[in-house]
Formats: structure tokens, C-alpha cells, sequence
């Protein structure tokens, strides 16, 4: 297979618009990154003001550079599941305003909110949503004890935020596309006294998706959702390469180990009903 990384640039109070139009320009970087300081593990060099960085969101604005937003206000005093419903109202809807024409992905939504808000805001918004969201409520994290490794930020919500997730997900709107935010944490970093936030998807990430496609019956709909919003939003070129799952069991490890230690994947010891069986790189 081959895999050719999009980067992205990670947005600081001092970053220089100057920089990101190089980047975007040379094509080193895809978009740009917008994580609230503090608000996720490694953002604590994220943006402490949105306003601090007008200028170098208007110069994205211009020459057509997305922006990609963790949507989570970080105030001690928004409790922790309603983050991402307030950010949308103070902050994203604001920023929309004034730069109307600036491409936003707001990435790995958990809320009914955010589906709403996204279905209902012009073409420059989209959205990303993780196979761990599609599958997990909060009650994941407290079943018979706490269970560090289904604790991701934005946390997992109700029930309800689920349902809705996979509503969008499956229906057929552009504005829906994958996005793993798998995050590898070594055992020993999620299982501690101050425990890493991140699910360690990706292994299992594309059957993971069609297990939940294929349970709601929109199997027809999941190359769309995988391989071509994405890329369309982005106005990157498809990907030529293909792969070919077949309907049979997938185990998913406890763990896998590596030269690192130890992670535990997302559906650690489940059986998926999907399984990858060719992947064929583009030429």
C-alpha cells in the first residue's frame, strides 16, 4: 500500500499568516489546525483567543486554506458534555460571520447540536465523526468501573448525541465524512492517575465503520462517507486505489503489542462482522 500524509499546520496566538500561505502554497500543508489551548492532550500551545489569529484566518479565507477546529471551549465553568454545544454558539458561529467564505471542518462531533448546526449552515461547514463515536455513549466509560480507554475529548455523550451522529453519518449529505482521531496511547499513559484522552482506532477503523453501516442498513452509502466527501470538501483528487472487504469475522485483538509496549485497540476482544482483504495501491 501506499500512504501519502496530508499535513496540516498547528495554529498558535503567534502564528504568521505569512507562514501558512507559504505552506499552503508549496502544498507542505493541507490545512491548518485550530485546537483551544488546553482543550486536548498536546494542545497547550493551542489558541488561548480566537481573536489572536484574525489575520491569519483571513488570509486562509483568501487564498481557499480550511480550517480545522476542535470544538471545545475549555471555561472551568462549561461542564465538561456541554463543551462542544457551547463552543459551536460562541464560537464558531461568530467566526462564521466574519469570514463567511473561510472552509471550516468542524472535526469529530459528538453532539445532536453540532449535527444540526452543521446541517443547517451554508457549504463552507463540514464535519467529521470517528467510528469510536458512532458506537460508544458515556456509559461506556463507567461500565462495571471507570474505563479509561473509552475516554476521548470531545467525551463520548447521551445516547441521544449517538443516535443523531449516526443519522448523519449514514445519510447521505456531503457534509458528513470520516475522521479517526485515533490516538495510540501506551497502556501505562492511559492507565494512570491522570490518564491520556484518545481511542486507538485506526486498526480497526474501516471495519469498524462498516459494521455500523451495515446495522443501519447503508452499506450503499459508506464508500461516499470513507473515500469521497472528504477529498471533495477538501478539493484534493479521489484516491485510484481500492479496498475489498468481505463480510466475515474480524477479532480484534486485547492488545497489540509493539516495540513501544502495549495499546489497546477500539472493540479490544470484540468480533467485527468485517474484515479487509485487498487493498490496492493506486499507480
Amino acid at each position: 500500500m501506499s500512504f501519502t500524509p496530508l499535513m496540516t499546520c498547528y495554529l498558535t496566538d503567534r502564528s504568521d499568516p505569512n507562514d501558512l500561505v507559504t505552506g499552503y502554497e508549496r502544498g507542505v500543508y493541507t490545512a491548518a489546525k485550530l485546537y483551544p489551548a488546553h482543550a486536548t492532550t498536546n494542545a497547550a500551545a493551542g489558541v488561548s483567543d480566537v481573536n489572536n489569529i484574525s489575520a491569519a484566518l483571513e488570509r486562509m479565507q483568501a487564498i481557499g486554506m480550511p480550517l480545522l477546529v476542535h470544538g471545545e471551549v475549555t471555561d472551568r465553568d462549561v461542564d465538561i458534555f456541554d463543551r462542544e454545544a457551547v463552543f459551536i454558539e460562541r464560537v464558531l458561529a461568530p467566526l462564521m460571520q466574519h469570514f463567511p467564505a473561510l472552509k471550516i471542518v468542524l472535526e469529530h462531533i459528538t453532539t445532536r447540536q453540532a449535527v444540526e448546526f452543521v446541517e443547517s449552515a451554508p457549504a463552507t461547514l463540514a464535519a467529521t465523526i470517528t467510528p469510536h463515536h458512532l458506537w460508544i455513549n458515556r456509559n461506556a466509560l463507567f461500565q462495571g468501573g471507570l474505563r479509561p480507554h473509552a475516554y476521548c475529548l470531545p467525551v463520548a455523550k447521551r445516547e441521544v448525541h449517538r443516535l443523531a451522529l449516526c443519522r448523519a453519518a449514514t445519510s447521505g449529505s456531503p457534509k458528513f465524512f470520516a475522521g479517526t482521531d485515533t490516538a495510540p496511547h501506551l497502556v501505562g499513559a492511559k492507565e494512570s492517575a491522570c490518564g491520556c484522552a484518545g481511542i486507538f482506532n485506526a486498526p480497526y477503523a474501516v471495519e469498524s465503520y462498516a459494521a455500523l453501516f451495515h446495522q443501519l442498513g447503508a452499506l450503499d452509502r459508506l464508500e461516499a462517507f470513507l473515500s469521497v466527501r472528504g477529498a471533495q470538501f477538501y478539493g484534493l483528487p479521489l484516491n485510484t486505489g481500492q479496498i475489498m472487504l468481505e463480510h466475515a469475522g474480524q477479532a480484534v485483538p486485547d492488545r497489540i503489542e509493539t516495540a513501544a509496549g502495549s495499546f489497546i485497540p477500539f472493540h479490544a476482544g470484540e468480533t467485527l462482522p468485517w474484515r479487509m482483504v485487498q487493498a490496492q495501491s493506486s499507480d
